[in-house]
């Protein structure tokens, strides 16, 4: 990466302040780019979900993991908990959705409150496990909350075996002007469920896949406690990442446990952060991180900046951090300040092997919240920081050596909101949507670049500065005059 006429900036940079110059290509089309990371972490495409309570679920994990991103689950969650996530997320297939299933003699109040855990927005009646109906929000839409499904359900179902190509399942589809296949196993039990949609994705994404084939999947430990215990159980349960995590990682804490994890000689990559320096990333490097965690302050749910000064603009600090980390062999995560694609894309052209998105996928169908709905009937999910009063109750809680005492006075200091809405964007209101939208903004920008490899991105892009002026004449007007 270089700047424009080789002039470097005199000042600190947020992705607002710059653009990238298209240059000479002879990149085709964007299809022929490949987002694989190169960082040891999996991922076919460089998104990882921020271990966000409101966030990263196992319902977001699979989903992710099946388009190729990776989804870091909290550590905040017990780890017997989180063994039990991981096995769910591991036994899922690699094409098929999981199924919202419900019995004939269920009653649609129960469908209304499963449809909107699932972006296919459909419950799939099942009698000893084989499909004889389908229900959709439509299907329930005037009929009595306590009749039963078996009497309001479709019957007129696609049903095809479970090894059915995606190529094919998209014909059968588009041939009974159908959205969703029900796929079965030999025995006529439903497998899963692939919709349109669904089918042309597992033609466009290759699942990030752990050595046997199952979906990949990552999770955090905190730096207090006994982190080489929560470290080896999380081990034990068979992540394939393992994120070391802490709010200011350029402390001696983050050190004397990326020591402790490090003599249990995992076999997966460890993340470690953040840091926003090249002596951080230097010093987290040394201490045994194969990749470090960049940003303080920049995340839409994080108040660090306002409460303490403290942070860096989030492309700065993921340039030289990435410079310092490539020096070593090593990687980095640019972790929040992203709310568009040109984002994403500004982040891996700085150097960045995976970019982190938090409170971007929470206002989605996959995220663990329940859905609600506003004044004026808007459809949004409740977020909430990491450091905030929320979360740090929530996580001591986790710890058992920690005081009714030493809560009460942790409580009194935050560094995050507690709640915040996070509306869904109706014509991407799942998080599949948002992927699509992202990848498809960093391949075109791969293209601009020339470049068919992430390494290849970063090697060839040229950057501009620009004033806001310069940022906001590049903003749509989907409005008009």
């Amino acid at each position: 990466m270089r700047f424009l006429g080789d002039r470097e900036p005199g000042h600190d940079l947020t992705y607002d302040d710059v653009f990238l110059v298209p240059g000479r290509s002879d990149v085709d089309s964007r299809f022929d780019v490949d987002l694989s990371a190169v960082d040891g972490s999996g991922t076919t495409i460089p998104l990882v979900v921020a271990n966000m309570t409101a966030v990263a679920g196992r319902r977001m994990a699979e989903t992710l993991a099946r388009r190729g991103g990776l989804v870091v689950l909290p550590q905040d969650v017990d780890p017997a908990a989180v063994a039990g996530t991981v096995d769910w997320i591991k036994s899922r297939h690699l094409v098929l959705d999981t199924a919202l299933t419900l019995g004939p003699r269920d009653a649609v109040a129960d469908a209304l409150n499963l449809l909107p855990k699932r972006a296919h927005g459909a419950v799939v009646v099942v009698d000893d496990g084989r499909p004889v109906g389908l229900v959709t929000d439509g299907d329930t839409a005037g009929v009595d909350r306590f009749a039963r499904l078996g009497d309001v359900a479709q019957t007129d179902l696609v049903v095809l075996p479970a090894g059915t190509d995606p190529r094919t399942v998209f014909e059968k589809l588009h041939a009974s002007r159908q959205d969703l296949a029900l796929a079965v196993d030999r025995d006529g039990r439903l497998v899963g469920v692939l919709s349109r949609t669904g089918a042309l994705r597992a033609e466009l994404y290759s699942p990030a896949l752990d050595a046997a084939g199952r979906l990949r999947v990552a999770a955090a430990v905190g730096v207090n406690g006994d982190v080489a215990a929560k470290a080896d159980a999380l081990l034990a349960a068979g992540v394939d990442v393992l994120v070391v995590d802490t709010a200011h990682g350029h402390q001696t804490k983050m050190i004397d446990a990326l020591s402790a994890v490090r003599a249990l000689r995992p076999a997966v990559p460890v993340v470690a952060g953040n840091v926003v320096s090249a002596q951080g990333t230097r010093d987290l490097i040394g201490a045994g991180a194969d990749i470090v965690k960049v940003g303080v302050g920049p995340g839409a749910m994080c108040t660090t900046r306002m409460m303490t000064g403290v942070g860096r603009p989030q492309f700065s600090a993921v340039t030289e951090c990435a410079a310092a980390a490539r020096g070593l062999g090593a990687h980095v995560w640019a972790d929040g300040g992203v709310r568009h694609p040109r984002d994403v894309a500004l982040a891996l052209a700085a150097g960045a092997a995976n970019v982190m998105i938090g409170s971007w996928f929470a206002g989605t169908h996959e995220s663990p919240g329940d859905l609600h709905r506003d004044e004026s009937g808007r459809l949004y999910k409740e977020s909430f920081g990491m450091a905030s009063k929320r979360a740090v109750a929530a996580r001591t809680r986790v710890d058992s050596d920690v005081s009714a005492f030493g809560l009460a006075r942790r409580a009194l200091f935050e560094e995050g909101i507690s709640t915040a809405r996070m509306y869904l964007d109706p014509a991407r209101p799942g998080v599949e949507d948002l992927v699509d939208h992202i990848c498809a903004g960093i391949r075109s920008a791969c293209t601009y670049a020339g470049a068919r490899t992430l390494p290849e991105f970063h090697e060839r892009a040229v950057l501009g500065v620009q004033s806001t002026a310069g940022f906001v004449e590049g903003r749509p007007l989907p409005s008009g005059w």
